[in-house]
């Protein structure tokens, strides 16, 4: 797992502890109580009957299925999978969105996914995504705003997210792409 992926998955378990008086292992237990096998069963009891946020509940979901590395390996697998061969390149540009939006506070969730990588606050807020050999596609949960310039309408990209941001160079990662970022987070 690289170092600013495994940096967000410590300061969840951190701020979960934090939060609600209980340790991830803690919490993993309880959810062991509910007697489901499946990731959205353990969710919906740990939201329902407990009280926990959907990132909080399926950071112990994924926990409670996999094991306390399982989790980890598997997210480092799927970011791994989607930087691999023609598109490892690409890997720097999805490291500095990462420890940018890492900078926005503890409730920020990376959630990879086979595709793409989820941005998550209370809901998703953005989403990385390595769409050619040369680029990634910036998804941004922004709304009503105007598209401008490099800022466009997500179109076909994806109905997730309202916005899209073509990135070629790490570079690109500026001012400008970071403050789209922040303000999708600060309306999540």
């Amino acid at each position: 797992m690289s170092d600013r992926v495994q940096q967000a998955w410590d300061s969840m378990v951190k701020n979960l502890e934090e939060k609600s008086g209980r340790s991830i292992d803690q919490w993993v237990k309880i959810a062991q109580t509910a007697g489901a096998s499946k990731h959205g069963e353990i969710v919906k009891f740990l939201k329902s009957k407990h009280g926990l946020t959907h990132g909080y509940a399926s950071m112990v979901a994924v926990r409670t299925l996999e094991g306390p590395k399982g989790a980890e390996s598997r997210g480092e697998d799927l970011v791994a999978a989607q930087y691999a061969g023609r598109k490892a390149s690409l890997r720097p540009i999805y490291e500095a969105v990462i420890a940018a939006v890492s900078g926005f506070g503890d409730d920020v969730e990376v959630s990879p996914k086979k595709a793409y990588v989820s941005l998550r606050r209370k809901k998703q807020f953005a989403i990385l995504q390595p769409s050619t050999k040369t680029r990634v596609d910036i998804g941004l949960n922004l709304g009503k705003t105007e598209p401008a310039g490099r800022l466009e309408a997500s179109g076909s990209f994806t109905a997730m997210v309202s916005h899209r941001v073509r990135i070629e160079t790490e570079r690109e990662v500026d001012v400008e792409l970071i403050q789209w970022l922040k303000t999708a987070y600060e309306s999540a």
